[in-house]
């Protein structure tokens, strides 16, 4: 797991992710699903995403998945991200991959997000990938400005997304990472 981590201005620290952070993060995974995927995905599929049972998977699978990271403000666990290796593909293996990054909705354009990217960006660099990619709901617009000042640009691929029976289209984001020193 990346080991980047610290405390900005605002008082936020980004953190690995601990086994006692599961219930905090399942809740900002829900959450967030429910938030950014409104009129996206079926709200059948949205309302029934279960806390406990995300938290039930976190718990099970904890030290086997790639790095999780946590940002927390003033005790609170208020988002999250995961990355690690591309699952694509047809790009080269070395390449890294952004799997997801949620923020609570109170918590939105306070920086969070860019902390949490800014700490997956460098642990990635870290490791020795010159890439890193991302895929995203078409329709997502918000999310895809953020990726897009954080520097991403979509590389043409796209992907159909299956959820409760419905289709819908991702694309997939690339950024090139700083060389590592």
């Amino acid at each position: 797991m990346g080991g980047a981590s610290g405390v900005s201005a605002n008082g936020l620290t980004v953190r690995p992710m601990a086994l006692g952070d599961c219930d905090a993060v399942a809740e900002v995974r829900v959450r967030g699903w429910q938030f950014a995927y409104a009129g996206l995905l079926p709200r059948a599929h949205l309302d029934a995403l279960s806390v406990p049972d995300v938290t039930a998977h976190l718990r099970e699978t904890f030290g086997r998945r790639h790095p999780d990271l946590v940002a927390e403000r003033a005790g609170a666990v208020v988002g999250w991200a995961c990355h690690g290796p591309t699952r694509d593909a047809d790009v080269p293996p070395g390449d890294g991959e952004l799997y997801a990054l949620y923020v609570r909705e109170e918590q939105l354009s306070t920086g969070v997000g860019r902390a949490l990217m800014g700490v997956c960006l460098a642990d990635s660099a870290a490791t020795g990938r010159s890439v890193i990619r991302l895929w995203v709901l078409e329709g997502n617009a918000r999310a895809r400005r953020f990726y897009e000042r954080a520097g991403f640009v979509a590389d043409g691929a796209r992907a159909p997304y299956e959820v409760a029976g419905e289709t819908v289209p991702e694309i997939r984001y690339v950024r090139a990472l700083a060389p590592r020193p």
